[in-house]
């Protein structure tokens, strides 16, 4: 039961690291109005997760519960999280650095935040092929696992772009630097992991890999 529970909170921890830290649009936002204004505008694009992610959950658990029984589908969404897991990581180990263009406009963070997660298809793709599946099999283990892991997730998520948001002044130079690209490496070492173990729990559930000596 700990082993398990421990093995949730590293993979919540993991994935909103990885989220909280790799260049995109979202990170693009917090770190140009934290520049522009200060490191509270940029937290403030740096919860919009807490707001837009909750209703992708909710949609992508009732989905794959309904599918649950069906293992075809099962397996399917495995590989395609799989799939999208080695895409992070590949664009993980390929990040070379972050160069934000800060331009003058009224601050708006957080519905900043709000639209950018929205219509960035990443979140979509992770909850529906990643952090679903992950949520309903910790549901397996017990409801503290669930918690574990979105805890975890949220707190790697947005903890991340808060501190990128206060550190971002003083330090900005360190997203260009070869100590970020070193981390942006860990994690796609770590992110190819959980790839590789959707990928086998697919190849189970369409029956073309078993455990059986």
């Amino acid at each position: 039961m700990a082993e398990q529970l421990l093995s949730f909170l590293m993979a919540g921890l993991i994935f909103g690291f990885s989220g909280g830290i790799a260049p995109g649009p979202t990170m693009a936002i917090v770190i140009a109005q934290a520049v522009q204004y200060d490191w509270k505008e940029g937290a403030k694009v740096a919860i919009a997760p807490l707001l837009t992610d909750g209703p992708i959950i909710v949609v992508g658990i009732s989905f794959l519960s309904l599918v649950r029984e069906f293992e075809a589908v099962v397996g399917m969404v495995s590989l395609l999280g799989a799939c999208f897991l080695s895409y992070l990581a590949y664009e993980s180990w390929n990040t070379k650095g972050m160069h934000v263009e800060v331009r003058t406009a009224k601050p708006r963070s957080l519905l900043k935040g709000v639209v950018a997660n929205l219509l960035n298809p990443s979140p979509y793709l992770f909850w529906f092929t990643v952090g679903c599946p992950v949520i309903l099999k910790a549901a397996d283990t017990s409801l503290l696992a669930v918690s574990a892991f979105i805890a975890t997730f949220f707190v790697g998520l947005v903890g991340t772009k808060v501190v990128v948001a206060i550190l971002v002044g003083p330090f900005r130079s360190f997203l260009r630097s070869q100590g970020y690209v070193y981390i942006m490496r860990f994690l796609s070492f770590a992110l190819f992991v959980y790839a590789l173990l959707f990928f086998l729990d697919g190849l189970h559930a369409l029956g073309l890999l078993t455990s059986d000596p």
